[in-house]
């Protein structure tokens, strides 16, 4: 993390870790119901889209000076604590039961098989995601940065952008656009650098060109980003066995950079104490909540709570458990495997 923490920053990072906690969370995917689809549930959930791209697009940003001059010395300082806090987390996931009814049922060790077996069906994918399935950030995120230092490396660096944008591509038509194109990936290509590498590449070339948006620009680029991405999942939902719901799309470059350049251009936006407090969390936060929302979610289910109330409560909840989780593992001998 950069040493001049800039408010809108810590701001956008902060919101963005709340969107990912209501994606996970389901919220209102159970009800409201409008002819009977969860037209809010489903909103909300493409709504919530621009977070991890957003977290790419930033680190891109603020790696690339360092990145630029120390090369792979530095990447690697950047990842063994990133690998560090992936690999302690993924054997926490692989321990810990999820399914409570499981348990109750089968017992610990027949919920852990399940789940186990469940993994090594695909093992490839498997690595590249780690003990549950939102740890795939990190070796996203270190694999789009190897690609990059190892262009720079080789002095080719006037070819991180075409790499990327193949790599965007590719990811593209043998991810959502499968069922068009017909083209199919060896992983689940959300994982891994095929689009990691593009939008950490964005962050790396606005801040290697100085390239700075008007905030009337931004928000224009955003809100055509975010139009493009609803239309994209709207048409891909109307093909056969097509699914609303993606986790990039051609929109989502736009969309998240319009975003990003809205926070270069109001530096001061949310320059509070608890802001730049609660920032030093976001990524202990990030590795920790979907083990939180799946026993909320585990609960709910127990106590057969309504699913409004359950949906209303879910974010709030969830994240300030994790809060709470994250700065007491901070107080621990092993805070270094787990948390920054």
């Amino acid at each position: 993390m950069p040493q001049h923490r800039i408010a809108s920053f810590e701001f956008g990072r902060i919101i963005a870790t709340i969107a990912i906690i209501a994606l996970h969370s389901q919220i209102f995917m159970q009800a409201p119901l409008f002819n009977d689809q969860p037209l809010l549930g489903m909103g909300l959930n493409q709504v919530s889209r621009f977070a991890v791209p957003l977290f790419f697009i930033m680190a891109g940003y603020f790696i690339q000076p360092r990145l630029t001059t120390e090369l792979i010395p530095y990447l690697w300082r950047y990842a063994r604590p990133l690998l560090i806090m992936w690999v302690s987390w993924s054997i926490i996931y692989l321990i810990l039961p999820f399914n409570f009814h499981l348990v109750a049922t089968e017992g610990y060790f027949a919920e852990r098989l399940f789940y186990w077996q469940r993994l090594l069906t695909t093992p490839l994918n498997t690595l590249f995601e780690g003990g549950l399935v939102h740890l795939w950030y990190i070796p996203g995120l270190l694999s789009g940065l190897t690609i990059i230092t190892v262009l720079l490396r080789l002095k080719l660096s006037r070819l991180i952008i075409p790499v990327a944008t193949l790599l965007f591509i590719f990811g593209l038509m043998a991810g959502s656009y499968a069922q068009i194109t017909e083209l199919s990936s060896p992983i689940f290509t959300r994982n891994g650098p095929f689009f990691s590498t593009f939008m950490i590449m964005l962050g790396f070339e606005v801040r290697r060109r100085n390239i700075s948006v008007s905030l009337k620009n931004s928000i224009i680029m955003m809100l055509v980003g975010f139009g493009l991405f609803i239309g994209e999942a709207n048409y891909l939902s109307l093909q056969e066995n097509g699914s609303f719901f993606h986790d990039f799309l051609f929109g989502t470059p736009l969309w998240a950079l319009g975003i990003f350049f809205i926070l270069l251009a109001k530096p001061n936006l949310g320059d509070y104490k608890i802001i730049h407090s609660l920032s030093k969390d976001v990524l202990g936060i990030y590795l920790c909540h979907l083990l939180i929302v799946i026993y909320y979610l585990n609960i709910i289910s127990i106590l057969n709570i309504n699913p409004i109330i359950a949906s209303l409560f879910a974010v709030p909840v969830v994240l300030i458990i994790s809060i709470i989780i994250v700065r007491g593992l901070r107080k621990t001998s092993i805070a270094r495997f787990l948390v920054r």
